[in-house]
C-alpha cells in the first residue's frame, strides 16, 4: 500500500541518489507550477525555484542535482537537458497539492538512449496525436522517439519526386483493415522534429527495407521483379514483400528516399529497418545492405538497424536494435556495435497485458507490467558488454490501434516501468517500490483522459 504521505524518492524513473530531509517541505504556487509546465530554461527563477547551469556535480550530459530547502528549490544541471529532466522530476514531486518533500536528489541516466517507438505505418497518427504521446512520454525521461513510417500497409511521409508513394500509400484504405489512412507533409515532419527537440527528444524516423515494401511496390510497380501492379494489402500478414536487389531502379529509389529523410531530419539517426525479409534470399539481402548501409553515413546520418543486419557486414558506427524474444543473436554480440535492448516479451506495448486484453497481439507472449519491469539489459544477450548497451526503447506496433486513447491503453503503466528499466542503476530497481510509484499516477491520468490499464498487478488508489 502506498504511503500517504510524500516521499523524496516519489519519482519515475526512480533517481540514481535520495537524500531526504523529513522535517522540510517547500510549496511552490500554482503560477510556478504552471511555469514549470512551460519549459523553463537556464537561470530562471519564479516563485523561490531557480534553475542553474553548473557543473559541480559531475552528473554528466543528463544528470541534474535537485536540493529542496525550506526557503526555495534550486535546480542545477551541466546541460540544459539535464535541467530538462530535473524539471520533470520537481513536476512529478509537485503534483496534486504543490507540497515539495524536502532534500537533495542526484540524478544520471544508466543509459543515454531511452526510447518508445510509434508506428504510423499500419495505422496513421496526426501531428496534434504525435504532440500528445510526446507530452506524456517525457514525464518519465525517454529522450528518442522512433517512428515507423514505412511498411506492406501504408507509406506516411512526403518524398518530393515520388508523389505516389503517399497519394496511394497514405490515401484512403491504407492501414490495417483499410482504417488508418494519412501522411505528414515534410513540413508537418519538421514540426514533430522541432516540437520534440524542445523537449529534448530525439525522432528517429524509419524507412523499413528491403523488407515491408508492400506499399511503395503499389505505388510504384517498376520497383517490384516484374514491373507489374500488384495488388495492396491491409493484413497483418509480414515477410512476403521486397526490393529487388538485383534492380538499379531500387537503389535509385532507396538513395532519393534515404536522402530526403536525411535531410529532413535534425537528428543523427536513420532506421532502415532490415526485418523479416522472409522473401529476401539472403544472397539478395547481403547485397542489398552492402550497397544501402553507407548511405546514412554519406548523408550525415548513423544507421540503426533491427537486428537481423547483424548477419552481415556492418559500417563501423551501425547500431543494431534487438528484438526476437526467442533469437540468441549471437551474430549481434559478434558484430562488435552498440545495441538498442527491445526484446519483445519485454518492452513490445503492443502486446496484451493478460487474456482478456482486448487489443494487441500476443506472438511474443502476454506482457504484464511486471514483465516489462523485471529484467536487466546488461544481462539479456549473453557475452554483451553493458558498454556496448546504448540503451532501451519500447516499440508499439499499431496492427489493432484505431486510436490515441488505444495507444494509451497499451502504453500505460508499461512505459514507465520500461522508462525506469533504462533510466535507473539496477541496484536502484525495486519492484515493490516501482508499484506504490506508478499507482500515484492512476487519479493523475484519470484527471487528464489517459486511458490507461488498471493493471490488477498495481494497488490503484480508490476511485
Amino acid at each position: 500500500m502506498r504511503p500517504l504521505t510524500k516521499r523524496l524518492g516519489d519519482v519515475i524513473p526512480a533517481p540514481a541518489l535520495v537524500v531526504p530531509e523529513p522535517a522540510v517541505t517547500f510549496t511552490l504556487s500554482p503560477d510556478t507550477t504552471t511555469w514549470l509546465a512551460a519549459l523553463p530554461g537556464a537561470g530562471d527563477e519564479n516563485g523561490g525555484v531557480r534553475l542553474e547551469l553548473d557543473d559541480a556535480a559531475g552528473l554528466g550530459a543528463e544528470g541534474y542535482r535537485l536540493a529542496i530547502a525550506g526557503d526555495g528549490v534550486t535546480l542545477r544541471a551541466a546541460t540544459r537537458a539535464g535541467l530538462f529532466w530535473g524539471v520533470q522530476t520537481l513536476r512529478q514531486l509537485a503534483a496534486g497539492d504543490g507540497v515539495l518533500p524536502g532534500g537533495v536528489i542526484e540524478d544520471r541516466p544508466r543509459y543515454a538512449y531511452r526510447g518508445a517507438m510509434l508506428d504510423l505505418a499500419r495505422h496513421f497518427f496526426t501531428v496534434d496525436e504525435i504532440k500528445a504521446h510526446l507530452d506524456l512520454l517525457i514525464q518519465f525521461k525517454i529522450n528518442h522517439l522512433h517512428l515507423h513510417l514505412t511498411d506492406d500497409q501504408g507509406w506516411r511521409l512526403e518524398i518530393p519526386g515520388w508523389p505516389r508513394l503517399t497519394e496511394i500509400g497514405g490515401g484512403p484504405g491504407t492501414g490495417c483493415d483499410g482504417a488508418g489512412p494519412g501522411f505528414l507533409t515534410l513540413a508537418e515532419y519538421a514540426e514533430v522534429t522541432a516540437y520534440a527537440a524542445e523537449r529534448f527528444v530525439t525522432v528517429i524516423p524509419e524507412i523499413d527495407m528491403p523488407g515491408h515494401v508492400n506499399a511503395a511496390l503499389v505505388a510504384y510497380p517498376e520497383l517490384t521483379v516484374d514491373g507489374q501492379p500488384i495488388a495492396p494489402r491491409t493484413d497483418a500478414e509480414v515477410g512476403y514483400s521486397s526490393l529487388v536487389a538485383g534492380k538499379e531502379e531500387t537503389y535509385a529509389f532507396v538513395e532519393a528516399v534515404l536522402k530526403t529523410v536525411a535531410d529532413a531530419t535534425p537528428g543523427p539517426y536513420l532506421h532502415i529497418g532490415g526485418d523479416e525479409c522472409l522473401s529476401t534470399s539472403p544472397e539478395d539481402y547481403r547485397a542489398f545492405l552492402a550497397r544501402v548501409l553507407p548511405l546514412p553515413a554519406k548523408y550525415g546520418k548513423r544507421a540503426i538497424g533491427w537486428h537481423e543486419i547483424a548477419g552481415v557486414e556492418l559500417p563501423a558506427d551501425t547500431v543494431v536494435q534487438y528484438w526476437r524474444p526467442e533469437a540468441e543473436a549471437p551474430s549481434v554480440v559478434a558484430s562488435g556495435r552498440q545495441v538498442i535492448m527491445s526484446p519483445a516479451d519485454r518492452v513490445y506495448l503492443d502486446m496484451k497485458y493478460d487474456e482478456n486484453t482486448p487489443i494487441g497481439l500476443d506472438w511474443a507472449g502476454l506482457v504484464p507490467v511486471a514483465r516489462s519491469y523485471d529484467w536487466d539489459p546488461a544481462h539479456r544477450l549473453a557475452g554483451l558488454p553493458e558498454e556496448s548497451v546504448l540503451g532501451v526503447a519500447a516499440p508499439l506496433w499499431s496492427e489493432t490501434l484505431r486510436s490515441p486513447a488505444d495507444v494509451q491503453y497499451l502504453t500505460f503503466p508499461r512505459l514507465p516501468a520500461v522508462a525506469e528499466v533504462a533510466w535507473t542503476p539496477q541496484s536502484g530497481r525495486d519492484w515493490a517500490s516501482f508499484r506504490d510509484r506508478v499507482a500515484a499516477f492512476g487519479p493523475r491520468w484519470e484527471a487528464a483522459g489517459v486511458n490507461y490499464f488498471r493493471s490488477p498487478e498495481i494497488d490503484w488508489p480508490s476511485a
